[in-house]
């Protein structure tokens, strides 16, 4: 069963994206959930389906059909899991590169969540049908830190650490080329490419603010150097797009990389080398600080390896 909400806007309203309006009105959804209804037709505005871009005007009658949660039909499945912490209420986790987080069009199954529901039985609901338990989130090719949540209440108390950025993040990445100051901040918008939907850019009809910090951790000769990055929002692709800015992409990221993103002959890699190692946060039970860290897992170390060797020859 669905359940219908109403709304009528009061006169004197300024006008405001329909969405907008609907969010500061106390629709318990988020802008992105609320914009799925408006563009699957569950909501009227003056009995007439809505569109994304509708600027409420005083008067209009706003009804909002809201779907009953859909059950959970992912299948749980026997994954293996490198468990680094696991209490009542959240499970910290050592995220293997090339693992898909949850199910989508193409990887229905073996995914991070199908491993969870067969080691854990259930998650928060929060996340909906597709996202149980998923806080956040880690590319397929990103290895690393990661917290899921086990109820409901530990789900909205780390979904306000994210959102706020209070949230402790640090990443280790190899990058194409020599960086020359030993530490920076990339300062720069991003939103969904204009051209091609599937990627990230400063090229973007929404951009939305978007700030890493870096700090140099080894130069290796002239080939690559090795970074500690501290992004302190956290935008979709975030690290990957900041650094292929400033010309030194991630090594091993074909899709922002380029022609860059392998920078020894005859020597490739499978993914781009970027890894989640340190998770801070406030715990949800205790009201506890706490922090977790993961080694750099064995692909990096042989790139690194390989990486100081050819520098090393080249002398």
């Amino acid at each position: 069963m669905s359940r219908p909400q109403y709304f009528t806007v009061p006169a004197g309203e300024s006008s405001k994206r329909l969405d907008h309006y609907l969010m500061i009105k106390g629709l318990s959804l988020s802008r992105m959930t609320i914009q799925r209804l408006v563009k699957e037709g569950q909501v009227m505005v003056n009995g007439v389906p809505a569109k994304v871009s509708y600027r409420i005007r005083p008067l209009d009658v706003i009804a909002v059909d809201i779907p009953a949660p859909t059950p959970i039909e992912i299948q749980p499945e026997a994954i293996p899991l490198d468990i680094v912490y696991e209490d009542e209420v959240v499970v910290v986790l050592n995220k293997a590169a090339g693992i898909v987080v949850h199910p989508a069009p193409g990887n229905w199954t073996g995914t991070l969540v199908n491993a969870l529901l067969g080691h854990l039985g259930s998650l928060s609901s929060i996340g909906g049908r597709e996202r149980p338990g998923l806080v956040h989130r880690l590319d397929k090719g990103t290895s690393g830190v990661m917290v899921v949540a086990k109820t409901d209440s530990a789900h909205q108390l780390l979904a306000k650490q994210f959102k706020a950025h209070s949230v402790t993040r640090v990443y280790q990445t190899v990058v194409a080329g020599t960086i020359k100051k030993s530490q920076g901040t990339i300062d720069l918008p991003i939103g969904r490419d204009m051209k091609e939907r599937k990627k990230m850019s400063a090229r973007t009809g929404k951009p939305r603010a978007s700030v890493t910090k870096f700090q140099v951790v080894e130069r290796v000769g002239k080939i690559v150097t090795i970074l500690e990055i501290r992004p302190q929002t956290g935008r979709t692709h975030q690290i990957r797009v900041h650094l292929s800015s400033i010309g030194h992409p991630v090594v091993g990221d074909v899709v922002y990389g380029g022609r860059h993103a392998h920078v020894l002959e005859n020597v490739t890699f499978d993914r781009p080398m970027l890894h989640a190692a340190v998770l801070g946060f406030v715990h949800p039970a205790n009201q506890q600080y706490c922090e977790y860290e993961v080694p750099i897992p064995k692909d990096m170390d042989t790139c690194l390896a390989q990486f100081r060797e050819a520098a090393i020859a080249v002398k």
